[in-house]
């Protein structure tokens, strides 16, 4: 059910959550990271996010997982890349010179598939999930990538004033996630200018996992 709502939201072009430039934060607190070039970022539910185009430019490569067939066609269409589609098990995978995209869903993933992860780059994925799935999530996540470092976006508002998503998800929960495998820390928490979808007052925050 969880996964027909994103797959309609899509088709109906109902995608509010999608960014018209690249990140503001990414672009702030990247180089917490210390990449070095040729490093693998993971992005979960990718989309179709311009911050694909931002790593590339960098010379890193990307890897990502996307419900949409829709969002992955556009998303080439956008870099102006033509890809390779091949399929792979439950998933079809779009690929070119230091991209990957796989279409399916991120529990189909499995390390043969993804390769090495230097690090991953949660923006959209985990305050896009319901709290049982996101704790399968997170758990399929770190055996996914060995534990691969992380950047993290979440935000944070008062659940009770409106209907997700994004869900809200506060420090606390993200360290009964993470805090037995990684050390937690939190580089910014911004209020959301004009708030939530316009209306409910929130804060942006960004988490690095290491």
């Amino acid at each position: 059910m969880q996964n027909e709502i994103w797959l309609n939201r899509w088709k109906e072009k109902n995608i509010g959550f999608h960014e018209d430039e690249v990140n503001s934060l990414l672009i702030k607190h990247f180089k917490t990271m210390n990449l070095s070039w040729g490093n693998t970022i993971f992005i979960p539910l990718c989309g179709k996010t311009l911050d694909i185009s931002w790593f590339l430019a960098l010379g890193h490569k990307v890897v990502g997982v996307e419900l949409s067939e829709i969002a992955v066609k556009e998303l080439f269409e956008e870099l102006h890349i033509l890809p390779k589609i091949t399929k792979i098990n439950n998933m079809i995978r779009y690929s070119s010179l230091d991209i990957d995209i796989f279409v399916g869903d991120v529990f189909d993933l499995d390390t043969e598939m993804t390769g090495k992860i230097d690090i991953i780059y949660d923006r959209a994925a985990l305050v896009a999930l319901p709290k049982d799935i996101r704790i399968q999530y997170t758990q399929h996540l770190r055996k996914l990538s060995n534990n691969a470092p992380q950047l993290l976006f979440s935000c944070e508002y008062d659940q009770n004033i409106m209907k997700p998503t994004p869900y809200s998800i506060e420090q606390n929960e993200i360290e009964e996630h993470y805090l037995d495998h990684y050390k937690i820390e939190l580089l910014e928490s911004q209020e959301i200018e004009g708030g939530l979808k316009g209306k409910y007052p929130a804060n942006d925050t960004v988490w690095v996992l290491k």
